[in-house]
């Protein structure tokens, strides 16, 4: 083969070469982009996914304060007719004694 016809086929693969390197790297390039992509898409998708369940996760701890609220108020109220409920027995007992002791306050003065 010819000198001439040898160095036109090395530039002919060497130009060949040189498209398939530069294609090559578009394509990485590529692939490296839809790569970020889905991975932005996945973290965006995580973080919405997270914040939904936190969000449902403090739905569900304020249900539970304000059951465990309600719960607190009808014990502080059975307490409080509990309590009510005993001063109300206990009434007749301090008037009779309150009676006595003046009674005896007057006689010790008299």
């Amino acid at each position: 083969m010819p000198r001439p016809d040898v160095l036109k086929e090395i530039k002919e693969a060497e130009t060949r070469a040189d498209e398939i390197i530069a294609e090559a790297e578009s394509d990485r390039e590529e692939r490296i982009a839809e790569a970020r992509a889905e991975a932005d898409e996945i973290r965006e998708t995580a973080r919405e996914e997270a914040e939904e369940r936190a969000t449902e996760r403090l739905a569900e701890a304020e249900k539970d304060i304000e059951a465990r609220r309600e719960d607190l108020l009808e014990e502080g109220r059975e307490t409080r007719r509990a309590l009510v409920d005993d001063a109300s027995d206990r009434i007749d007992d301090a008037v009779d004694l309150a009676l006595e002791r003046f009674e005896e306050a007057v006689d010790a003065q008299t």
